[in-house]
């Protein structure tokens, strides 16, 4: 089997998954922006949660600053995502990375980095292709059907996005009590945003920036990631009486 043929058969559970999510999308962008332009918006960015709050703000009017900065954050993973998939990758044009790093998503970059394949040119672009065609494709049938969709059925699919972000967070929250912490901060400084006078009003992008800044640091200063201070150039001489000599 080629490559590229390998990667389309690694990316199709990804596709069918990023077909359901994108149709949400769909449905929710229509009630402030055209489907032409849900549509565009999908085939250029490929990234779930940036594109929900990039068009929630869209749709509140809020500034292009705070609409850059929401998204810039948001999406700022997938730079180190990109980083640390070209390690593995082999040696290829700068053009070729930038159009692989153009298709690296979460689930895309987990399965790439974990298979113990070959990572070449073909199988990353077999990998992204039917994602990135799931993804387009769901935003077509949401925003251009959503007219012909039974209502309740359209307001069942606003909680797509929430299922997501939960899939996304309660894996690592159960495995790492910091991570846990650091998510229940998150939470608390957004809830307090909602029903506190006074900053409650501030713009749903800031709101964002401030409780992932706020929630980062806290973790940073009180959860630090501990140095590994082995040197493996260092030769470990063996102790008289280890019974491992």
């Amino acid at each position: 089997m080629s490559d590229f043929l390998y990667g389309m058969k690694k990316g199709i559970p990804i596709a069918l998954g990023y077909f359901a999510v994108s149709f949400s999308f769909g449905v929710m962008a229509v009630t402030g922006i055209t489907p032409l332009m849900a549509t565009i918006i999908s085939a250029t960015n490929v990234t779930s949660s940036g594109q929900y709050a990039g068009v929630k703000l869209m749709i509140q009017g809020a500034s292009y600053i705070e609409i850059f900065l929401t998204i810039l954050l948001i999406n700022l993973r997938y730079s180190l995502m990109s980083i640390s998939l070209s390690q593995k990758i082999e040696n290829m044009p700068i053009g070729v990375k930038l159009l692989i790093g153009f298709g690296i998503t979460d689930e895309i970059y987990a399965v790439s980095i974990t298979d113990s394949h070959k990572i070449t040119a073909k199988y990353m672009f077999g990998l992204m292709s039917l994602p990135i065609i799931g993804w387009v494709l769901g935003t077509v049938v949401g925003a251009f059907g959503s007219k012909f969709f039974n209502q309740d059925l359209l307001s069942a699919m606003g909680i797509a996005l929430y299922a997501m972000f939960i899939a996304i967070i309660i894996p690592d929250a159960r495995k790492s009590k910091p991570i846990f912490l650091v998510i229940i901060i998150a939470a608390a400084i957004s809830t307090a945003f909602y029903y506190i006078p006074g900053i409650k009003e501030i713009g749903l992008g800031f709101k964002i920036i401030i409780a992932t800044v706020i929630a980062a640091i806290i973790g940073a200063i009180f959860f630090p990631i501990e140095e590994d201070l082995e040197d493996p150039d260092i030769e470990i001489k063996a102790k008289p009486g280890d019974d491992n000599v």
